[in-house]
């Protein structure tokens, strides 16, 4: 497909794909600059609880402050956006009504705002896509089937882990390769101890949120990333956590294959992540069974085989994601979502967790997430990660040891825990949860 063309084609009759972003922190921000240095598409509302980001972001764009109009009335959004003023709201669901709007990126990483826009975004016919996979894994196979009943895209976001790795699996599967092992690399072994406080120094020097660090550091967003890629594609984690070898990218069609082969893993078709010198980067690594093709992917520099890496070095993050945005208007198409619960990404305890205690969000100081076969995390009644925060405390939780609904009581209030409530109930086995 020719994005590029048919973005050309929207920037010269005067018609560029209008983008809404909720969430404007490194992430967001640097979304916003994108956008608007292509042709054919142009972020033009903004949602932040704190406007001042959003506005820091269009003064460094060179957007002019009588162009900017903050508000949190509909008709006065609307009139703006027609007038072409660009909008900054504190009210996240301010986007989902903006009828000018053709699609909302989510980026704030929570899961109940993100369960709240991407609901009413897709009840108000709007494509979502989400930089935001902590959200896509507690409830994206329920978004996904509501969108597609609406007419409408919901997605992960390409540039984003899970987006890479699904267009390598994609290109890999259409091919006829039987799929071996998808994985990420990790710059880093994980942390299990990273809190915001032991993270703030670091976090600060590279312009990111220290809640936001200490997730990548803890193992939760790799968690999280390889769920949305194993809910996708039906792979699965070999063991809870999977094995994370410390493999550089020569060796990964060597270690990340069946035992049988000289590998590590227990069969075919899985999910894992390698502290190897491999990121920024995603890999494939596929099996040639027929002789006659296993010579020819020698032939194009590819190895000896049966195993071959199939090697992308980078992944862009944000940079990347108005591909996917491009993708759900122009061509009606997802990058990546969750179609089923193949995976559960679990609450961890980081810490010893006593009756009566409130946990906190994902990232902070009590608890982590580790990626599990959803059977494997219904039979232990583990807690989803997406429904942990703001859950209480009902029994004494030993550091290390998983949250479940036996020992965390989750806020049933929240938006996040009604959508899973109806997911759950789709799904069958998930009904024999038992819960306090």
């Amino acid at each position: 497909m020719q994005i590029n063309d048919h973005l050309r084609e929207r920037e010269a009759a005067d018609d560029p794909i209008l983008v809404g972003l909720v969430g404007c922190g490194q992430m967001g921000s640097g979304l916003m600059h994108v956008m608007h240095a292509m042709r054919g598409m142009e972020c033009v509302a903004v949602a932040d609880v704190d406007v001042k980001r959003p506005l820091e972001a269009l003064r460094a764009m060179g957007i002019p402050r009588q162009k900017i109009r903050i508000t949190e009335n509909v008709g006065v959004a609307v009139d703006a956006l027609e007038d072409g003023q660009y909008v900054v709201t504190p009210n996240a669901l301010l986007l989902t009504q903006l009828e000018p709007l053709d699609a909302i990126v989510e980026a704030t990483g929570s899961p109940e705002v993100g369960a709240q826009v991407a609901w009413n975004a897709i009840l108000a016919d709007k494509h979502i896509i989400m930089l935001n996979v902590e959200t896509d894994v507690t409830v994206g196979p329920l978004l996904r089937e509501t969108a597609l009943r609406a007419d409408v895209i919901y997605t992960a976001a390409f540039g984003d882990e899970p987006g890479v790795c699904k267009m390598l699996y994609n290109q890999a599967d259409a091919l006829g390769f039987e799929i071996v092992c998808v994985g990420k690399g990790k710059n880093n072994p994980i942390d299990f101890d990273a809190t915001p406080d032991s993270c703030r120094e670091e976090a600060l020097r590279r312009g990111m949120n220290p809640k936001m660090l200490a997730a990548f550091k803890d193992g939760t967003k790799t968690m999280v990333e390889m769920a949305t890629v194993s809910n996708a594609t039906g792979l699965i984690p070999d063991v809870p956590g999977m094995h994370g070898p410390q493999v550089d990218v020569p060796d990964l069609c060597k270690v990340l294959i069946p035992k049988e082969d000289g590998g590590i893993l227990s069969g075919r078709g899985r999910v894992d992540y390698s502290t190897g010198k491999v990121a920024p980067g995603v890999f494939v690594i596929v099996a040639a069974d027929d002789p006659r093709i296993a010579t020819d992917m020698g032939f194009v520099g590819m190895g000896p085989g049966p195993y071959f890496t199939l090697y992308r070095p980078y992944h862009l993050c944000n940079i990347e994601t108005p591909l996917a945005v491009a993708e759900a208007v122009l061509y009606r198409e997802e990058t990546v979502s969750s179609r089923a619960m193949v995976s559960e990404v679990v609450a961890v305890a980081k810490r010893d967790l006593h009756p009566g205690e409130i946990l906190g969000e994902i990232g902070e100081a009590d608890y982590l997430g580790r990626i599990y076969t959803y059977r494997e995390a219904v039979e232990l009644g583990g807690l989803p990660l997406g429904l942990a925060a703001k859950g209480k405390v009902v029994q004494d939780v030993r550091k290390g040891e998983l949250l479940t609904y036996a020992n965390v009581m989750p806020d049933t209030t929240r938006f996040v825990y009604r959508l899973r409530q109806v997911q759950d109930s789709m799904i069958g086995f998930a009904r024999t949860i038992r819960r306090p």
